[in-house]
């Protein structure tokens, strides 16, 4: 068995323009068939690490100055994210961004662009099982869908590339409570039966962790926790900041109640 890494984050820094840095020295690893959760407040670096990943940092002026990312023992960081892609790495992107002119059918079809040629049909049909409140929209524009079935409709069409290694940026954000728990009893259904490794970015800490096996905890471009899911549910720390159980009314922030050390683990 390969006990080794499908993904290593190893140390890097991220800066636009040149001149703002974002990520100060990220290390994270992603181990074959886990869901990995990346928890933080807003602007802590979550996207931002996703989009060094997946190589999204180039369209908005950004790149990785420092440290590696290895997919599968090979370095891809600051590839074109076509590249990417046809290694079998997927991201939703933060939003919900459909062809709002094309049907969902249409839409799902679209995730095929990697694979143009070979028969889809199967797909679908896997897709519509997963997403059965879709079946019914399926000849319908995408831009008249509610917010729960456009979330549904990006994580089926990127299911429909067959990724090794999806990320999910915030699949919670803006739906309602009974919307989201089905959203993550799929998301785990999914890692389950699929084998597809998770890099899931989110800000409902306490959803995350329930279907997580590893988590990370960020701020300010920094990672300032990292352990089992069972584990971080259980820190105190965890509970006051992320998980609003905690009695700290006059601190806001991790990082004022534990120092950052920058870890080199996977260098």
């Amino acid at each position: 068995m390969n006990d080794k890494p499908l993904l290593q984050v190893n140390n890097i820094s991220v800066v636009y323009a040149d001149v703002i840095q974002v990520l100060k020295g990220v290390s994270l690893a992603v181990k074959r068939h886990q869901i990995v959760s990346l928890l933080g407040s807003n602007g802590a670096g979550k996207t931002t690490s996703l989009k060094a990943i997946s190589g999204l940092l180039k369209p908005e002026n950004g790149k990785v100055t420092e440290g590696t990312i290895l997919y599968n023992g090979d370095n891809i960081q600051n590839k074109a994210p076509e590249d990417i892609t046809r290694k079998g790495i997927i991201q939703v992107l933060e939003g919900r961004q459909p062809f709002k002119y094309l049907t969902i059918e249409e839409n799902l079809r679209v995730g095929t662009a990697t694979r143009w040629g070979k028969p889809y049909r199967e797909d679908l049909d896997m897709i519509y099982e997963y997403f059965p409140a879709l079946v019914p929209r399926r000849k319908s524009m995408a831009g008249y869908c509610s917010g729960g079935e456009l979330q549904m409709l990006v994580m089926g069409r990127a299911l429909m590339a067959h990724p090794d290694l999806l990320l999910l940026d915030e699949p919670s954000l803006g739906l309602a409570p009974l919307v989201v728990k089905e959203i993550f009893k799929i998301i785990k259904q999914i890692n389950e039966e699929q084998g597809t490794t998770i890099i899931l970015v989110e800000q409902n800490a306490n959803m995350a962790l329930q279907i997580a096996h590893f988590g990370y905890v960020m701020e300010n471009g920094k990672i300032v926790m990292e352990g089992e899911s069972k584990e971080l549910k259980e820190n105190p720390d965890v509970k006051d900041f992320y998980l609003g159980m905690g009695t700290r009314g006059d601190t806001n922030s991790y990082r004022d109640v534990k120092a950052y050390k920058r870890r080199k683990r996977w260098l």
